[in-house]
Formats: C-alpha cells, sequence, structure tokens
C-alpha cells in the first residue's frame, strides 16, 4: 500500500525530533494481528540469516538504515496500520528505532497503539489529542520513551568508563539536543577509541556517527528486557 502524505492545515509544532500536525485525527487502524511479533516473512530482507538475538537483529537493522542514508522527512504522514511505514529513503530519528526493532520482529507502531489505548493518561498529553492515532503516536519520541520506561529496561545515563559495559548494541538512546528538541539513536557494536558506541540517528540524513555523548542523555533503553 502506497504512503499518502496529508497536507493538512493547521498548527504546527515540533514533536520530538521532527515536525507534526497538531490536529485531533482519527485513528488509521485496520484489522490488528494477533500479536505485535512479526512472522518469518517480516524479517526477511536485509537482516543476515544468521542473526539470531533480538538486539544483533536490531543494530543489523540499524547499520543497514546508515548505509541507504534515509533523508530526514518531518511531517505527519498516514500510514497503513499495523507495520505501517514511510518510503524508505524518508524518515526521522524515532522511524530509525521503529524500523531497527521491526526487524528484530517488534511493531513499535502496534505496540505502542494498543497500550495508549488501554492507558492513554499514561502517556504524554502534549498535542491536546483525545485518543490515540496509529499514524503518529509511535513517531513521537515522548511516546516512544513512556513505552519503554514501562514496557523495556531502563539504564544508566551516565557515560564513564565504570559504566561503559552497560552499554549495550542494540540498546536505545534518547538525548535533549541543544535546541532542546528531543533525539534519539540505536547503539551498534563498532566503539570509539574510548570505548562508546557509535550510534545511528537521523538528524538530516541516517548515519552511523561517533555521538553518544554529543548531547544531554536523557533515556537509555533496552528492549526487549530479555534477549531472544
Amino acid at each position: 500500500m502506497a504512503v499518502k502524505t496529508q497536507t493538512i492545515l493547521g498548527a504546527l509544532v515540533f514533536s520530538g525530533c521532527f515536525l507534526a500536525v497538531v490536529l485531533d485525527l482519527p485513528s488509521t487502524t485496520g484489522n490488528p494481528l494477533p500479536s505485535a511479533r512479526l512472522g518469518p516473512a517480516a524479517l526477511a530482507g536485509t537482516v543476515p540469516a544468521d542473526v539470531q538475538t533480538a538486539a544483533e537483529k536490531i543494530v543489523a537493522s540499524a547499520k543497514e538504515q546508515a548505509r541507504k542514508g534515509a533523508v530526514y522527512a518531518p511531517g505527519y504522514f498516514a500510514i497503513p496500520y499495523p507495520n505501517g511505514d514511510l518510503p524508505a529513503d524518508k524518515g526521522v530519528c524515532t522511524d530509525v528505532v521503529i524500523r531497527a526493532l521491526r526487524k528484530a520482529g517488534y511493531d513499535l507502531q502496534k505496540l505502542i497503539h494498543e497500550d495508549m489505548k488501554r492507558n492513554f493518561n499514561k502517556y504524554p498529553n502534549n498535542w491536546g489529542l483525545k485518543r490515540p492515532d496509529s499514524n503518529i503516536d509511535h513517531r513521537r519520541v515522548p511516546n516512544q520513551m513512556r513505552f519503554f520506561e514501562r514496557h523495556g529496561l531502563s539504564l544508566t545515563l551516565k557515560v564513564t568508563e565504570d559504566t561503559l559495559e552497560r552499554w549495550q548494541p542494540g540498546d536505545i538512546v534518547y538525548w535533549k539536543l541543544d535546541s532542546g528538541l528531543d533525539h534519539c539513536g540505536v547503539l551498534t557494536d563498532t566503539r570509539n577509541g574510548s570505548g562508546e558506541p557509535l550510534v545511528v540517528h537521523n538528524l538530516g540524513r541516517c548515519v552511523e556517527e561517533d555521538c553518544l555523548t554529543k548531547w544531554k542523555i536523557t533515556g537509555h533503553f533496552r528492549f526487549p528486557k530479555k534477549d531472544k
């Protein structure tokens, strides 16, 4: 199904690390899958067949995204549900996380949407919405962070010689940029000379970069809690 961009007149605000339309739109939902775990066909593609653990799949997908270099594309997009996505050559920081987890078998769009339907009042109410919107809720940094706080493993925010071993490939990091905007990325299995992991993120174009300590770290999570 083709992804359609909606051009909507309304108030525009920065939501997380990208520009989003603030309107109370109905959720674009179809027939949900019985589980947010994806079948083998959905995991096919660029992730090597010999990769076994969720963390390895997350890293492999993130590094593949960096090689493809999706261009930063802010805005509101109407996408399918579940397993909805923008064109592969477009995205924002949160899409790096979404795509990486999806290759590991976890549809963050569905997971967050279902959690918000059951627990809407437990999620940030920064956009004046009265109900979940599966097109964009999972693509907002505050919502991703709240989901991982609730269902992932929350880890240290400190990057020191003593804590380096706690920063593992496949972990998800969130920052507060100097501009005040939120940002996020996926840690890889490559480390710099100080032992800090490189990060795949999209702040203009998707890249793998030595930037873990470049901005203020506000979140560090591992999902799923127990690797498989």
